[in-house]
């Protein structure tokens, strides 16, 4: 995986060796190959996310369409009702 030079992965956190050596163990790859897999991916990861403002909407769309056309609209009086402590 990695290119045609090779230079030793010198990693000084101790977790993230540990992390490296651990990956690198179960894929059968250099540390240097563990650290580029697990960056790619989690930018791959980071790159896929849905923005919070559109997974909110998403779901008030799917909240609203099992409501149905006759849904009620709650007013302040009925949500204070649902959190009252009393």
């Amino acid at each position: 995986m990695t290119g045609s030079r090779t230079i030793p992965l010198y990693i000084r956190d101790e977790r993230a060796r540990k992390l490296a050596r651990n990956l690198a163990a179960k894929r059968k790859v250099t540390m240097t190959d563990a650290v580029i897999m697990a960056l790619e991916a989690e930018l791959r990861r980071t790159n896929e996310e849905e923005p919070l403002a559109r997974r909110i909407a998403r779901i008030a769309d799917d909240l609203a369409h099992h409501a149905g056309a006759n849904r009620q609209k709650m007013s302040k009086a009925d949500i204070d009702a649902m959190w009252d402590d009393s």
